[in-house]
């Protein structure tokens, strides 16, 4: 898969690495009392020096923690910690903090009467983004990808070979742009050219996709452009509204929103796919993901027709003379 670089390797732990050192503590006057304070995850020195001593942070990341707030758990306030290299890239990472202080509680709060993956669920937006198959999918399934990631390449490949073919009728493939600009010098641009493409034919824009995985070992940045306005012309889309387009970034802020979208749900690497919001990270091979999709579309099948039971179960018709 490719990642975001040492934020990933921040991600592999929980995904937060030698500790900063810190600064030295003013040696009392003699007499004083020698009791060291006690320490507090509510102190944010103190936590920070956990954390880092724990994930093993170097110095050149920067740990933001903000201020305690109510949470979801009696007696547990909730401390948010961004990682971030001071760049772009940044890594959220949830913390319960017990009242007073001593007890700090890493994970997921889980509420039975939704989904367990309602919270990603909340953030995934399939509307405005390319989207293929199924009108009434039974699974949905969000890939984030880079048009110069090998992996995102070889998921393409597996995508399209099977779902059109083996769930034509229950599953919905929706395509988000995460370029990884660090890394892939022509990736951001391939993905506005490709919104450029979706905006002049949505359907083109699955020709764009099959076509610039293609040729992702002939692509250059300086290639880029040329390439895609002579393949526009092959498939019959208006070179010059392509070129107009590509020319006024008419799509960098569509671009721009599905990379923040990915952010806030903090994916950290290409490919990533979330099939009724069940995350899955790297290039997952066809037979992984089809056990999945399996479950999920049973899984959505029994909660259709318990809905459907639910509905029928308590309408209330009059007794109308000549109606049935």
């Amino acid at each position: 898969m490719c990642s975001l670089g040492v934020l990933a390797v921040f991600l592999s732990f929980v995904s937060l690495l030698p500790a900063q050192s810190r600064k030295s503590t003013p040696v009392p006057p003699a007499g004083a009392a020698s009791k060291p304070a006690a320490k507090s995850a509510l102190d944010k020195p103190s936590l920070e020096a956990y954390l880092r001593h724990q994930f093993l942070l170097p110095s050149n990341l920067k740990v933001l923690i903000e201020d305690a707030k109510p949470s979801e758990l009696p007696e547990m306030l909730l401390v948010d910690v961004t990682v971030t290299d001071g760049g772009p890239m940044r890594q959220q990472v949830q913390f319960f903090v017990s009242k007073d202080g001593t007890k700090l509680v890493q994970g997921k709060v889980f509420d039975i009467r939704e989904s367990p993956f309602a919270p990603d669920l909340k953030l995934l937006k399939a509307e405005g983004s390319p989207s293929t198959g199924s009108g009434n999918p039974l699974a949905t399934v969000i890939v984030f990808s880079d048009f110069q990631c090998q992996y995102c390449k070889e998921e393409a490949k597996t995508l399209r070979q099977h779902l059109g073919k083996e769930y034509a009728n229950e599953v919905r493939l929706v395509f988000k742009d995460m370029p990884i600009e660090s890394i892939h010098p022509w990736a951001k641009p391939a993905a506005m050219i490709g919104r450029c493409f979706y905006k002049l034919n949505p359907a083109s824009f699955w020709d764009y996709h099959d076509w610039v995985f293609e040729q992702q070992s002939s692509v250059t940045l300086e290639n880029l452009k040329g390439k895609a306005i002579e393949f526009a012309n092959s498939k019959q889309v208006d070179s010059l509204q392509l070129t107009q387009c590509i020319d006024a970034k008419i799509t960098a802020a569509d671009v721009e929103q599905s990379a923040a979208e990915a952010r806030a749900l903090q994916v950290s690497s290409t490919p990533t796919l979330f099939v009724n919001g069940r995350r899955l990270v790297g290039n997952v091979p066809w037979e992984q993901l089809k056990s999945v999709l399996d479950y999920e579309i049973e899984h959505a099948r029994k909660l259709r027709a318990a809905k459907e039971k639910d509905d029928a179960c308590c309408e209330v018709k009059l007794a109308i003379p000549g109606q049935k």
